[in-house]
């Protein structure tokens, strides 16, 4: 007598706030600058994002709050009428397939360029990006950003509001705020870029005070049951040092936990690191985890499955994955039934624009030959 296979936990069902998932899969924001040069959706996004709509949710790529936000050419936004009314047709396509979307709300900070946004990058203090950073007429240095008095970060604090009530009239169920990755909110958080002494730099408590406040203005515009936000704990993309990455982010996630948003997304989560377990003490919420699968290096044979059910067994909710998602639209069904993956193409693929290496990915039922011709 054998026993029957034990399925894996990432495909059980789960609840999101109001949103009941079909499973554990999140497909993590991934910017692929396929918006026009106003930040306006295209129609193939809607075909992206619909392919990947077995996902338990989509969290749609970074959309910037407002002009000054803009990071890279053709990246999306939320802050025109133009641009919700993109959005309100990926959404209700990805909807008519069956999926769920939040979308990710990121404003560049020092990432930019004013050949970019035609107005010159903001941050918490005048330290520029220690590296090229792409534009138009392709990389150049980064400028100087400049520094955002009070008055344009409560402004700031507002369009993030404003772009999170945007999202759910272009049809989206909640935002995910994105204060990860060496933008604009995790500039904040790090002592290498926020130089401040006002009540806004210096000592933790400070330095977390911008991130909670954008937050808690989210959270009053559309809901704690529609927010949730992203983090990236010791990363050091776009030039970022933190400096107290142990201090900080207890106290920021303990922060956050008293406004209640719907989930907190961890990047490069790792199930044996201690910070890792104590933010998981600290979120009485959904906890959504991004594993580590090599930054920008070939996949694991596997798409991060192994990765994600140790995640899950080490108190994860939800399993975020990005370029697997990016390169097999029905990753669910591969994951499942043990199937090979497509590989990610070139790199370049990502953001050039067009339908290569965006909707041409193949399915499995695309890639079998049908019985039919193995017979001839």
């Amino acid at each position: 007598m054998t026993n029957a296979p034990v399925e894996s936990r990432l495909f059980e069902s789960a609840r999101l706030g109001t949103l009941d998932l079909p499973n554990r899969l999140v497909m993590a924001p991934m910017t692929r600058n396929r918006a026009s040069a106003d930040g306006v959706p295209l129609p193939m996004m809607a075909t992206y994002y619909a392919q990947r709509a077995s996902a338990g949710l989509i969290i749609a790529e970074a959309s910037t709050p407002n002009a000054v936000g803009q990071t890279y050419p053709n990246i999306t936004a939320i802050h025109t009428r133009d641009q919700v009314a993109g959005w309100r047709q990926v959404t209700e396509t990805v909807r008519a397939a069956g999926g769920r979307m939040f979308l990710q709300l990121q404003h560049g900070g020092r990432v930019g360029h004013p050949d970019t946004s035609g107005l010159m990058p903001v941050a918490p203090s005048p330290v520029p990006l220690p590296e090229t950073v792409f534009t138009p007429s392709g990389h150049q240095d980064a400028v100087v950003p400049r520094e955002l008095t009070v008055e344009e970060i409560r402004a700031t604090v507002a369009d993030f509001a404003a772009a999170a009530r945007n999202a759910v009239d272009a049809g989206f169920a909640g935002v995910e705020v994105h204060a990860a990755n060496g933008y604009l909110l995790h500039q904040f958080l790090a002592q290498g870029t926020n130089h401040r002494t006002d009540a806004y730099g210096g000592p933790v408590a400070h330095r977390i005070r911008f991130v909670v406040e954008v937050v808690r203005a989210v959270v009053a515009a559309v809901g704690p049951e529609r927010v949730g936000v992203r983090i990236a704990p010791g990363v050091t993309v776009n030039g970022i040092e933190e400096g107290d990455t142990e201090q900080i982010y207890p106290a920021l996630v303990a922060a956050l936990a008293e406004l209640g948003p719907a989930y907190l997304h961890v990047v490069f989560a790792d199930p044996a690191q201690p910070l890792f377990r104590q933010l998981r003490e600290l979120w009485p919420n959904t906890l959504v985890a991004n594993p580590v699968l090599g930054w920008g290096g070939p996949l694991p044979a596997d798409g991060g499955k192994l990765k994600g059910e140790q995640l899950l067994a080490a108190g994860a909710d939800l399993i975020a994955l990005g370029r697997a998602f990016l390169a097999n639209p029905d990753l669910v069904e591969r994951l499942r039934t043990d199937a090979p993956l497509n590989a990610v193409r070139d790199r370049g693929l990502m953001y050039v624009g067009g339908e290569a290496g965006y909707t041409d990915y193949p399915t499995l039922a695309e890639t079998r030959v049908p019985a039919a011709l193995t017979s001839r």
